[in-house]
């Protein structure tokens, strides 16, 4: 398994992907390589529908997928706000690799057979792969897609991101070998000798404690603990420091335990989500989700000195690990709130990821909307940087 990954800033489209096929065609010895992921920034909208079938002809891969980006991630560095193309290729002996292009039209209900999600998606009968999705914001209905792949392949992982760099539907483009899409999503299907491993960074700490929900209806939470959630948001905020304090007007978030049953909780053990309304009557919470009577919440901030604090603890798990347990491989789906907008400078995610995990290829790009699991299960996320990590399966 060898992994390649390069990003080009040429203003004019052509170059850019000429330029970046031969920099990974170099990488790989000039293999052609059985994967490549390509992002292309908003800058070359004009010719997005190009980009696929020229690299096609130049690199002679086995499978191509990417999306458009808002900004793009290649070489372990970020490019934004300006033509940026992120090209991330690999050598997969005895991976198979299937891609495939769904649109909601053809969806099936979560209650189908699992044999009947293998034939939607074209998987061989017994297969249980990890995926990477792609996703059309406006097009898709991506929590749908989640929640049936969950059900149907438990041991699989599911890592990825929305589309982004268009401002309405059809104006995002989705690559899928030499075709372009521009609606639904295209996935990939990884299988074999290959380990995908994830790691989502929510960037949130907690406050206050963890709650019990002893009233909710739909997305409305109307009591915790017996009182109403904006006496409790009060009385958080009457505790803070001044710094917290702002804070809590302008990045406040509600975290849903993902394990009810344990003694303590941790950052990391929380689902985050948006607060979405609050009522001044009656104290009740609107938020992104669908919390259930007597499941565990807790309140949760965010900035980025938080935000790097929760990255950086996240990665120190790969600090001391021997080179033979590291990726070869990596792919990055940030928030486009996140980088530069949220830390003042940029390269701050990918810097910190190379700096625990090594000088391995990584690529990626900012997305509307970030896929990864939390706990055993997987969510569309905001304001995330979820990474995918790839290496050879362990032989026992």
């Amino acid at each position: 398994m060898k992994w390649s990954s390069v990003v080009t800033e040429d203003s004019q489209w052509d170059v850019a992907v000429r330029n970046a096929a031969e920099r990974v065609l170099d990488q790989l010895g000039g293999q052609a390589p059985d994967l490549a992921v390509v992002f292309v920034s908003q800058q070359h909208q004009e010719h997005f529908d190009e980009v696929a079938a020229l690299l096609a002809q130049l690199l002679f891969c086995k499978v191509l997928i990417g999306c458009s980006a808002g900004n793009v991630i290649g070489d372990g560095r970020e490019v934004e706000d300006r033509p940026g193309l992120s090209l991330t290729v690999a050598l997969l002996p005895d991976v198979a690799l299937h891609a495939f292009h769904l649109d909601k039209e053809n969806l099936l209900p979560l209650t189908a057979e699992p044999d009947a999600w293998r034939q939607l998606i074209g998987l061989p009968s017994e297969s249980q792969p990890d995926f990477l999705l792609l996703p059309d914001p406006f097009s898709f209905p991506t929590d749908k897609l989640l929640h049936a792949l969950d059900r149907q392949f438990p041991a699989s992982r599911t890592i990825g991101g929305l589309a982004s760099g268009g401002s309405e539907a059809g104006s995002n483009v989705l690559y899928l070998g030499e075709q372009t899409y521009r609606s639904g999503m295209v996935g990939l299907a990884l299988a074999g000798n290959i380990e995908t491993d994830t790691l989502v960074a929510q960037g949130c700490r907690p406050i206050g404690e963890p709650l019990f929900v002893t009233g909710a209806q739909r997305n409305v939470l109307r009591s915790l603990d017996g009182q109403p959630p904006l006496a409790i948001i009060n009385d958080l905020y009457a505790k803070l420091d001044s710094r917290d304090q702002e804070l809590l007007r302008h990045s406040l978030f509600v975290g849903i335990a993902m394990q009810d049953a344990r003694q303590e909780y941790r950052q990391g053990d929380f689902l985050i989500r948006n607060i979405i309304g609050l009522d001044q009557d009656s104290g009740a919470v609107a938020i992104g989700a669908v919390p259930q009577e007597n499941s565990i919440v807790q309140f949760h901030l965010r900035d980025a000195r938080t935000s790097a604090e929760d990255l950086e603890a996240l990665l120190s798990r790969f600090d001391h690990l021997p080179p033979s347990a590291r990726p070869l491989g990596s792919l990055l789906f940030s928030c486009l709130g996140r980088g530069s907008a949220l830390y003042g400078q940029p390269n701050h995610d990918t810097h910190a990821f190379l700096r625990h995990v090594g000088n391995i290829p990584l690529g990626g790009f900012f997305c509307n909307g970030e896929i990864g699991p939390v706990q055993g299960a997987t969510f569309l996320h905001g304001y995330t940087s979820a990474f995918a990590l790839f290496k050879p399966r362990a032989i026992p």
